[in-house]
């Protein structure tokens, strides 16, 4: 019989017309060798049998709840979703939790997962957030969704308690997932992803895509680069850079149109002057060491 621990972790899920998909992240859930105490499904207003879906597997696995928000009628990337985890916190019935996690409901990822993730926070008792790297599956091919290191997937991101409190959260904007990170290294933490072949997440859906098609989502990426307060020089070389992904090409020049577009008519930033600051000397020290590399070739 599977030895499975339970960990001192909570997972909020939220969702919204998910029922292609969500099997996918169950079935990966209740494999794994390690559980959470609780695992928070928050469904948004779907309108499809995303909700009876997940009440098939709380009859079976006790851990597994199901909440339901009103539905506002349309799915709001980033703040949605946010407001939706926010409001599954407070549906939170094991208040001695040590770890919070945000799952998104399109993942699969193999049974060792968070027995990997743990392994690291052992290790690391300064890491803030963890993640596995992403990756997506076209014509039989694995296809990495590329992140730095130093950074955390959105798609799972798992947390200590105590620097998930001292970040004050996440924000309600499109680039909650990058907020997060840097203020957590700014408050003298680390955060990472890594690659192991035993913690790979699976994304069943291109990045970017979930509201209406990824051409609008690489606009929404460059305006949430804007309000999130990306220096100049990285939001071009971070358009550059996603020109080798799909859609190849236009969903760069998208991500630096939505950024100079939002420049221009003087769009509201993050409001935190001194995450600017430590986010710029970050970015220009990454360009700086990129620049250094490609000279010693």
């Amino acid at each position: 019989m599977q030895n499975i621990t339970t960990v001192p972790l909570v997972i909020i899920a939220p969702v919204r017309d998910e029922a292609d998909l969500i099997r996918l992240t169950l079935d990966s859930m209740v494999a794994q060798t390690v559980r959470p105490a609780e695992w928070i499904i928050v469904d948004d207003g779907s309108k499809d049998d995303t909700a009876a879906i997940v009440n098939e597997y709380a009859q079976k696995y006790p851990f597994i709840r199901l909440v339901q928000r009103p539905d506002r009628g349309f799915r709001k990337v980033g703040g949605g979703v946010v407001a939706a985890f926010k409001f599954g916190i407070t549906q939170i019935q094991h208040q001695d939790y040590q770890y919070i996690a945000k799952l998104d409901g399109d993942m699969s990822f193999g049974p060792r997962y968070l027995e990997k993730m743990f392994a690291e926070f052992e290790h690391d008792p300064q890491l803030a957030a963890v993640s596995g790297k992403v990756f997506r599956t076209e014509q039989n091919q694995l296809i990495e969704e590329i992140i730095i290191d130093e950074h955390v997937a959105g798609q799972f991101k798992l947390y200590r308690r105590t620097a998930f409190e001292e970040i004050g959260g996440f924000v309600e904007e499109v680039l909650w997932d990058g907020i997060d990170v840097h203020t957590a290294r700014m408050k003298g933490w680390n955060t990472k992803s890594f690659y192991d072949e035993d913690a790979i997440l699976m994304h069943h859906r291109l990045m970017g895509s979930s509201d209406k098609n990824v051409y609008r989502g690489r606009l929404r990426w460059g305006r949430g680069i804007w309000f999130m307060g990306y220096h100049p020089l990285y939001a071009l070389a971070s358009g550059v850079f996603r020109m080798r992904e799909k859609p190849f090409v236009i969903g760069g020049l998208l991500i630096i149109a939505g950024y100079l577009g939002s420049a221009l008519r003087g769009a509201p930033r993050y409001d935190n002057p001194e995450f600017r600051r430590h986010l710029h000397q970050w970015q220009l020290s990454q360009i700086k060491n990129l620049f250094f590399k490609s000279k010693a070739k």
